[in-house]
């Protein structure tokens, strides 16, 4: 996590330059570094503030554009081409995907349309999540446990990381935590390579795990996860499991950031269960 510009009006500027470039690619990244920010933070931001991913939005605009000039009789390839489209069929089918219905019907029948109206982000700070937060600057370290990769689900429990759990032995999850020996403790639920729109159905590496300080070296059986050394903003919450965690979560990035001077950088998720009932139906985590 670092200090950077507002997230307002980071994200502002990208839904101007994505307008300025629906008939070409626009190159996200490069985009980012004019800003000072990273692709990663202004996925995940724009995802979490609008609801879709930003490849969807950018899609659904361009459809959008694109329907008003086949309702103007354009030649159907000229807008594919214009569009990034190499053929009219290619054309078709992403127009279909969002208007529901072929250009060729809507310029008969001038419609049904679904248009998407350029976006404008305007914040508005309710209040009504408090959020117990600290900012902490940690050392390199090393995450070890048992990895699989999970489909992203945004409410409820995620079966396949219940089984995957399910599945180690219990003496197994006693050396995990033998091992852990930095902050933060315990055992750990950590989520890394997540698609930074944060669609949800993608895949992400979930590994059941402790930390190592970075002079340890993890035993050969397990998977590792290296953290470099930054600055980590850390949400406590208590409340009914998982929904007050999944909550806190959500409303980190559509509630904390844009509210405070900080930029999201790529790296992994971390929870620390640090309280629970025996049937783990409450808990209180650290994020």
């Amino acid at each position: 996590m670092a200090k950077g510009v507002t997230v307002i009006v980071e994200l502002n500027r990208l839904i101007e330059a994505v307008e300025a470039h629906l008939s070409d690619d626009l190159d996200i990244a490069a985009l980012a570094r004019t800003f000072g920010t990273t692709e990663y933070h202004l996925r995940r931001m724009f995802s979490s503030l609008t609801g879709m991913p930003l490849s969807e939005y950018v899609r659904r605009r361009r459809m959008t554009v694109a329907a008003a000039e086949v309702v103007d009789g354009a030649p159907l390839l000229d807008v594919a081409v214009r569009f990034g489209y190499g053929s009219t069929e290619a054309f078709g089918r992403a127009f279909q995907a969002v208007h529901g219905t072929s250009p060729g019907d809507v310029r008969k029948n001038g419609g049904p349309l679904r248009s998407q109206p350029q976006l404008r982000l305007r914040l508005t700070v309710e209040g009504n999540t408090s959020m117990d937060t600290r900012i902490t600057d940690r050392p390199a370290f090393r995450l070890a446990g048992h990895s699989v990769r999970v489909p992203l689900i945004h409410a409820g429990a995620n079966p396949r990381i219940e089984a995957h759990i399910a599945a180690l032995p219990a003496q197994e999850h006693g050396r995990l935590k033998a091992l852990g020996n930095t902050e933060p403790a315990g055992l750990l639920q950590v989520s890394a390579d997540v698609d930074p729109d944060y669609t949800e159905g993608t895949e992400l590496t979930y590994l059941h795990g402790v930390a190592l300080d970075a002079g340890t070296t993890a035993p050969d059986d397990l998977d590792v996860i290296e953290v470099p050394a930054g600055t980590w903003a850390v949400f406590r919450t208590s409340g009914p499991y998982p929904a007050a965690l999944q909550h806190t979560y959500a409303a980190s990035a559509s509630e904390w950031f844009p509210s405070n001077p900080w930029r999201l950088r790529p790296g992994p998720s971390i929870v620390a269960v640090l309280d629970r009932a025996e049937d783990f139906s409450t808990a209180t985590t650290e994020l």
